[in-house]
């Protein structure tokens, strides 16, 4: 290891120690943290947190292969495909894409799932059984919280719209949960700490780096890549457990607090960010609409949380003497109106402080009928976001290939094709998406018929940027990889011609796909020049400019290098990566052969 990076490693750590000291010597509340922690958690120490974040991770090294390729692992069949692939179904919310996706969302759930566990608490409350075995302190840490956490997420997995992977449905679920409970706490956390945490990692990794500004494939913008529905579906389940365990403990936030806390949450985890597919390669981003979703939740969970002290009906509104919901202290004073007392006791006083009793009575109950509405809108809210996913999720998923070539493995089939239908997405052409037609894919294709799978795993585009790829399938126990490689030709002023192969486990590379023909914009002693692809090899393709269309061209291999070929009287060389046509000592580029960043 470089001496100055561990140098500078060990600096960012002292220093940061050493901030935490100074803060705590200028700083002691009247009741010490630990005191504070170790009253709710056993000996201060989020136990179902962190046996949750271990499991994470031995999914990803064991159930994933992680342990062979940390960067790379086996992630396609532990995607939420359908309800007819239980293995995704079961595993998806636990794995994850790469190792920097694992990385996000621990450093996520490491900073909210200790919120939302202190929440919860180790030791039982007022209003919950104290008798049972689940009331103990050690069963709640270590089994009932993390039982919790694997069923919410697989809610988030079997309500997942598309072939979700990772972890942050749960993430979001702690978070909906803490920030009913704590909501400036949890805002703080998952806002600031997160990104402060991920970047301390990264200095103490990587104290000093250096970079090298370089093109990157083409891809979607950022916001279309997040699992919108599964994280605003996680968010939703922890906002509706955190307030049932509100109302069992008869407690309630601040309601500034938590509005403000959901709003900003929403905004800063892009919430807001509603967009789906048209055609093309284009995405349609809602982001006003999005923006209006945010802010309506902020008030709505607000008041779910919290109720109102405005009646839902207003008083003039609401019928007066209604015997059916007297309390028993309006009973009582009613009994004592009618007792025809001579005692010279004031019966307006009786009148005042029987009205004193329905008012505030009245006021109570409003706001409960209140706070049940807005909790009944959140449930409703939480049913639409599972419900949207149910119809994609029981589709069945036909294998259909037009490729010329396809990699068989254990039930799984590898092919390269272009402009093929994504049989996952199809567009909705309404409103801003009406002129969004079938979506179309191209690129490596990977299949299943009996795990119910299709991915466009490799873009076009990208393996024409990078030029080689890798594709992992896989599952428990074994991995396999395909490699598939583009070479191709650039006619001059015209588009590449370019073959595609694909390299299985056995070695063996077959060709995949072969691109049309191309002209090169020039013209030689009256004669044109044409790259094609013939049966896994390019040639050039020479034919009089002003001839017969009918008559066949004469065809001669690409040159390599320090070699020449000759076709209608026209001699090839190769040079520089540049094919050159050479005719009575002019020489005229032709073609140059495609890079790959």
């Amino acid at each position: 290891m470089d001496p100055v990076a561990v140098g500078f490693g060990l600096a960012v750590l002292a220093v940061l120690l050493g901030s935490a000291a100074v803060v705590r010597l200028l700083y002691r509340p009247e009741r010490p943290w630990s005191e504070v922690v170790r009253a709710r958690l056993v000996w201060g120490v989020p136990w179902g947190s962190i046996l949750v974040l271990v499991g994470v991770c031995c999914v990803y090294l064991f159930v994933q292969d992680g342990v062979t390729d940390f960067t790379d692992p086996v992630t396609i069949p532990y995607r939420a495909w359908s309800y007819f692939s239980p293995l995704g179904m079961l595993t998806a919310s636990f794995s994850h894409a790469d190792a920097g996706h694992l990385l996000g969302n621990l450093a996520g759930a490491a900073t909210v799932a200790p919120i939302a566990e202190y929440a919860w608490g180790h030791y039982t409350e007022d209003g919950e059984r104290a008798d049972s075995w689940l009331a103990d302190p050690r069963v709640r840490a270590l089994v009932v919280f993390p039982a919790v956490v694997v069923a919410v997420g697989l809610t988030t997995s079997l309500f997942a719209l598309g072939p979700v992977i990772g972890f942050s449905g749960v993430v979001f679920a702690f978070a909906g949960f803490a920030i009913v409970h704590y909501p400036i706490a949890t805002l703080v956390a998952a806002v600031g700490l997160q990104g402060a945490l991920l970047t301390v990692l990264e200095a103490l990794r990587r104290p000093i780096g250096v970079y090298v500004a370089e093109a990157s494939p083409p891809g979607p913008p950022s916001w279309a890549t997040i699992a919108i529905q599964g994280h605003g579906l996680g968010f939703f389940v922890g906002i509706v457990l955190g307030v049932l365990v509100l109302r069992r403990r008869n407690r309630s936030p601040n309601p500034f607090h938590l509005w403000l806390a959901v709003a900003l949450f929403g905004f800063a985890k892009s919430l807001w960010a509603i967009y789906w597919f048209g055609g093309q390669n284009t995405f349609v981003l809602l982001r006003g609409p999005g923006v209006v979703v945010v802010a309506v939740l902020a008030v709505v969970v607000t008041v779910a949380a919290t109720g109102s002290e405005r009646p839902l009906v207003p008083r003039r509104l609401r019928r007066e003497g209604d015997s059916s919901e007297r309390s028993p202290s309006e009973r009582v004073l009613e009994l004592a109106r009618g007792s025809g007392r001579t005692d010279g006791g004031d019966p307006d006083g009786l009148d005042r402080v029987a009205a004193i009793v329905r008012g505030a009575r009245a006021d109570e109950s409003d706001r409960r009928y209140h706070r049940y509405a807005a909790f009944l809108a959140v449930l409703l809210v939480t049913a639409a976001l599972m419900g949207m996913a149910v119809p994609a999720n029981v589709l069945v998923v036909e294998e259909e290939t037009t490729a010329e070539a396809a990699v068989e493995i254990e039930g799984y089939t590898v092919t390269y094709e272009e402009n093929v239908q994504n049989q996952l997405v199809s567009p909705v052409a309404v409103g801003p998406l009406e002129d969004a037609v079938a979506l179309e894919s191209s690129g490596v294709i990977v299949s299943s018929d009996e795990r119910q799978i299709w991915l466009d795993a490799v873009t076009s585009r990208r393996l024409a940027f990078s030029g080689e790829e890798t594709v992992i399938v896989g599952g428990p126990g074994w991995r396999e990889s395909v490699t598939a490689e583009r070479t191709g030709w650039e006619p001059v002023g015209n588009e590449t011609v370019y073959q595609v192969r694909l390299e299985g486990p056995d070695g063996d590379s077959r060709l995949a796909y072969e691109s049309n023909a191309s002209r090169a914009d020039v013209r030689i002693d009256g004669r044109t020049v044409t790259v094609a692809s013939a049966d896994g090899e390019f040639v050039l393709e020479v034919a009089s400019d002003d001839g017969d269309e009918a008559d066949e061209p004469t065809t001669a291999p690409v040159p390599t290098e320090n070699e020449s070929t000759e076709a209608d009287g026209l001699e090839f060389e190769y040079e520089d990566g540049t094919v050159y046509a050479v005719s009575n000592e002019t020489e005229v580029a032709v073609a140059t052969e495609e890079t790959y960043d």
